[in-house]
């Protein structure tokens, strides 16, 4: 079954790269023989349609974790078709030396303890076919280091495919300020990590405005759609300056908070000055951006926002929106 399972993907794969049209289930069904021995052709078609969707879905997904990028293309009639356009599954030779090879195996460490591992591992064979010499060890060079980014959420890995097949989403979200999510429609860009926690930066489409989400605030299943992205996707390093603004990296005043001695060891770091209150209280001037009354919440009873003002009527807020739950 191995062998047919790989076969069936090998014809697949010819077929999509093959076409200069996009191909509909239909078409494939019936050019691929293996989906013709088991389901039929046309009027003869004898199989179930349930079955072959799934079948032809897992065929899909495993050429996708294989490396194969394909294309999921809607015509003006409604009809889905696939296809892999040759430009976009052709690498140039790749070269690399020792230190490129370890920071390599320094990203692939990172997701050895999260569902990414075979992913991670997968990735640095397709290197070692590609050309990566074998006496270059990915991993030797910085072996005593052990990094690690917790991924927790589960809208992290179909954002992730999301991300990278271009495919549009929705999702139900709900803002610190809120008490009930609401749904929102939003082609995904890229994920990034700050402060611990995972952003989602793309474009909304109620809102036809690009705009930031932390994945701890998904509730629910990510649900992808077939349709086409209708904003052009920014490069990657603006993306990360939208995510670090939003999440409040991006600071123009300052602000001065009470917070309790022995805690908040982030905000202590980013602090300008601390001075000690006495009673078990010091007293911070941090940098003052947006995003920063979300990130005051974090530490609930240990921070006190003592000015300026709007920013204190912000976190008391999000903590009303928060107790009503």
């Amino acid at each position: 079954m191995a062998i047919a399972k790989a076969e069936r993907l090998m014809n697949l794969a010819l077929c999509l790269l093959g076409t200069r049209r996009p191909l509909s289930k239909r078409e494939l069904r019936e050019s691929i023989e293996a989906y013709a021995e088991a389901f039929g052709r046309g009027t003869n078609a004898a199989g179930s349609d349930d079955s072959f969707n799934r079948m032809f879905e897992r065929d899909k997904d495993d050429l996708r974790e294989l490396g194969l990028v394909i294309e999921t293309v809607e015509n003006l009639d409604g009809e889905v078709g696939y296809l892999a356009r040759r430009d976009s599954n052709r690498l140039p030779p790749i070269t690399l030396d020792a230190e490129e090879a370890a920071a390599l195996g320094l990203a692939a460490k990172v997701w050895q303890q999260a569902r990414l591992a075979g992913a991670a591992s997968g990735a640095l064979q397709k290197l070692r076919a590609a050309g990566l010499p074998e006496d270059v060890d990915p991993y030797g060079a910085h072996s005593a280091l052990e990094p690690r980014i917790p991924v927790h959420e589960a809208a992290f890995e179909p954002l992730m495919l999301a991300c990278r097949d271009r495919r549009p989403v929705v999702f139900d979200y709900r803002k610190a300020t809120a008490a009930q999510p609401e749904q929102r429609h939003v082609e995904p860009w890229a994920l990034e990590c700050w402060r611990g926690h995972w952003y989602l930066a793309g474009w909304d489409r109620d809102r036809g405005a690009e705009r930031v989400f932390r994945l701890s605030r998904i509730t629910g299943k990510v649900r992808s759609r077939s349709s086409r992205f209708t904003a052009p996707v920014p490069d990657v390093v603006t993306v990360r300056e939208t995510v670090a603004s939003w999440a409040g990296e991006t600071a123009d005043r300052s602000a001065r908070i009470r917070l309790r001695s022995g805690a908040g060891y982030p905000l202590r770091a980013k602090a300008t000055s601390v001075r000690e209150l006495g009673d078990g209280w010091d007293e911070l001037e941090i940098p003052y951006g947006h995003g920063l009354d979300a990130w005051l919440v974090e530490f609930g009873p240990d921070v006190v926002v003592l000015e300026p003002a709007e920013l204190r009527a912000d976190v008391v807020d999000r903590l009303r929106a928060v107790a009503k739950g």
